[in-house]
């Protein structure tokens, strides 16, 4: 541990030159007194480090000391930078260990490749916080010290203890055997076995966890993409609710983005396309289904149908009485003159 900071503090210095120890403290996430210790051991193992004293005092390493590493090419180092520049910081808890790699892959580049790499990743954004239309992105946070007990149990193969709150449910304690994380839309899940039996848990509802000693019963290899395919297909069976709808097409993306799982799509003669969707219940329907206007029609199930149907009747009668009658004149016009 105390060997990638030590690693992690010399990047920092060679990509930004003179940092004060509280600088490099926010940076490494610990004291500014450890961060004196490690510059001392650093001196000590004959790394060039120096520290300028006086009121804009701070760190320093001498001009041209850097480890070489070698074999990345400008796409390759784009990538990655990229791929560190969005929300993928916060995926398995591990942003610290991110940035570090971050900076290990900057000072990989070559010198005249540095300041242009940089200027392109920053011109990719990467899942901002809000979409287009300004809405934000929710994303679940994970009780302090959860993520790191289950991703341990998790790489380590032992079972896991944890307290877990479900929905209009008091907590209640769970010992499984771990099989994999997933994260979807910024949400992630523990992938488990319990007794045997197939079990998914939100790692936000966790409250807290704890690895046991005993070995996890879980196949050595393992196929996440399979297993969270079958898990989802099962979860939409169970708990949603199918709908088959038709919509104009310039309204399509508009209906995918607020279904939960599309399970069919053929277009039909009139130019309009057929989908068969699911949400989440019948209430998630109607909502998603009301915003397409007239440009989406149900075809299925009778009870979404009747749901809106009532809907636009209780709509139409509370409007109806504002209407104007034949005998108003209409607004902006002036009576006859005699």
């Amino acid at each position: 541990m105390r060997a990638d900071r030590l690693v992690s503090l010399v990047l920092l210095l060679r990509q930004r030159g003179r940092m004060t120890a509280d600088e490099l403290a926010g940076e490494l996430e610990v004291s500014a007194r450890t961060v004196l210790r490690d510059i001392e051991a650093l001196s000590t193992a004959g790394v060039p480090v120096y520290a300028d004293r006086g009121r804009h005092g701070g760190f320093s390493l001498l001009p041209g000391f850097r480890t070489e590493l070698t074999g990345l090419n400008h796409d390759e180092a784009l990538a990655l930078l990229t791929a560190g520049s969005g929300r993928g910081e916060k995926v398995f808890g591990l942003g610290t260990a991110l940035a570090s790699a971050m900076r290990k892959v900057v000072d990989a580049l070559p010198e005249g490749h540095r300041t242009s790499l940089d200027d392109a990743a920053r011109r990719f954004l990467v899942e901002p916080d809000t979409d287009l239309l300004s809405r934000r992105l929710v994303t679940e946070d994970v009780a302090s010290g959860v993520m790191g007990v289950v991703r341990h149990a998790v790489l380590t193969g032992h079972k896991l203890r944890f307290q877990y709150t479900a929905p209009d449910k008091a907590p209640r304690w769970h010992a499984v055997d771990p099989i994999g994380l997933v994260t979807v839309r910024d949400r992630t899940y523990l992938l488990a076995t319990k007794s045997g039996e197939d079990r998914t848990y939100r790692l936000s509802r966790i409250v807290t966890a704890e690895e046991l000693p005993e070995l996890a019963e879980r196949p050595a290899q393992v196929d996440l993409d399979r297993i969270w395919a079958e898990r989802s297909a099962q979860f939409l069976s169970k708990n949603h609710i199918p709908v088959l709808v038709r919509v104009e097409p310039t309204r399509r993306e508009e209906l995918l983005n607020t279904a939960r799982a599309v399970r069919a799509e053929e277009p039909e003669e009139d130019g309009w396309v057929r989908l068969d969707v699911t949400f989440e219940d019948l209430r998630h329907a109607v909502w998603a289904i009301w915003q397409l206007d007239t440009a989406a029609e149900v075809l299925a199930p009778e009870s979404l149908r009747a749901a809106l149907r009532d809907r636009a009747a209780t709509l139409n009668a509370r409007y109806e009485s504002f209407a104007r009658s034949p005998a108003e004149p209409s607004r902006g016009s002036t009576p006859d003159s005699h």
